[in-house]
């Protein structure tokens, strides 16, 4: 177990982590971050596809960073799950386990002898994770479960950009990530209950629903004033439901945004005396009207000196920071977020650290993500023996 992570809130917990990529492995991580020991089921022949998984040029002692900034903290144990004698070994892992993550294609998982079913037979205390692309049974079930074909089946792509851009993918994965933390807590609630009742249990999501829930406040919105489709602005777009000033605007060394507020109150201060008699009818009504005339103004001056006349007046606005200025900030420093982790291979990569504290302290381990593999020994000596 990792010595750093032994007081963590699910120290103790065994994780076994059999799913690949993003959505999958993230929840895992995030559950080791929490203090879980995370054993990754990897093939021996490559491992994790993440591990080839480039988001860039960049590899890392023969990984991506991408599998790299997902899998630190992870323990490797290797096994061809099509093998009758690998599979044996799982399953005796799997008696010792409390948590199971995968995220196979719905039917795969069935014909490895390792869905929920099978494995409650052997372990009936599991708590046992699933993610899909789009559920289990319904007729886009065994349709790629992939981020970007997840956000375009999903609705959300029409809330960005601006009013001419049609739809605009967010620049994240956002639907893994977003499957994976709601998988996490999920898996959480499971583990409470489990407490209570001695039993395990299945939970799931997917990538859809994870996209759908994301949308929730809008979509209720949607459902709930005659099917009306969000009105993109076509000034400086931030939020299609949210009238001026919402925005981001180019001053003239930078950007700021500008969150929600009486136009009024920003009328002076702007010198824009136009907007002190703005009602919210024609904040929304004369949307790209009003925000041209700000977008105007704003650009006449830097972030800095706008910053100096607003944040006094209680407006909410913000520098929009990238990410070597966000870096350099002594809030972001003072956050500690960041760390540097290694491996037996001399690997070192600096990455983030858990966005979670606990009694006011960040947890933090040394390990990066494993080498394919790197613990199978030690598992199978800890967990299996002799077979």
């Amino acid at each position: 177990m990792n010595e750093d992570n032994e007081e963590g809130l699910l120290s103790g917990i065994i994780v076994l982590d059999m799913s690949q990529f993003l959505a999958g492995p993230m929840a895992a991580l995030r559950l080791g971050d929490l203090g879980a020991r995370i054993i990754k089921i990897e093939r021996p022949d490559g491992g994790d596809l993440c591990r080839r998984l480039y988001l860039s040029d960049t590899e890392i002692g023969g990984d991506s960073t991408l599998f790299h900034a997902i899998n630190r903290g992870k323990e490797s144990f290797a096994i061809n799950m099509k093998d009758e004698s690998d599979l044996r070994e799982l399953r005796a892992l799997i008696a010792k386990a409390d948590v199971v993550i995968q995220n196979f294609r719905p039917g795969v998982i069935e014909r490895l002898g390792l869905d929920y079913a099978a494995v409650a037979a052997i372990n009936p205390r599991i708590v046992y994770g699933s993610i899909t692309g789009y559920g289990p049974d319904n007729e886009w079930r065994l349709f790629p479960g992939q981020d970007l074909l997840a956000q375009a089946r999903s609705g959300a792509m029409w809330l960005n950009g601006e009013a001419d851009d049609g739809p605009v993918p967010f620049g994240l994965a956002v639907a893994d990530m977003l499957a994976g933390n709601l998988l996490v807590q999920a898996i959480l609630a499971g583990l409470v209950r489990r407490g209570v009742t001695g039993r395990g249990v299945h939970v799931e999501t997917s990538l859809l629903e994870a996209m759908v829930d994301f949308q929730f406040e809008v979509l209720t919105t949607h459902l709930n004033d005659g099917g009306r489709l969000p009105q993109k602005s076509a000034v400086r777009n931030a939020h299609a439901y949210l009238a001026a000033p919402y925005g981001v605007y180019r001053c003239a060394d930078g950007w700021l945004a500008l969150a929600m507020m009486p136009l009024a109150q920003l009328a002076p201060l702007l010198d824009l005396p136009e907007l002190a008699v703005c009602t919210p009818d024609d904040a929304f009504q004369r949307r790209d009207e009003i925000k041209s005339m700000i977008a105007g103004r704003l650009k006449e001056e830097t972030a800095q000196q706008w910053l100096a006349i607003l944040e006094p007046a209680d407006i909410w606005a913000a520098e929009v920071l990238d990410w070597p200025k966000l870096l350099q900030s002594a809030a972001f420093r003072q956050l500690d977020m960041l760390q540097t982790v290694t491996r037996d291979d001399g690997t070192s990569v600096r990455t983030t650290a858990s966005p979670i504290r606990v009694n006011g302290v960040r947890s933090k381990n040394s390990l990066a993500a494993p080498t394919i593999g790197g613990q199978s020994d030690k598992v199978r000596a800890e967990f299996i023996g002799d077979r």
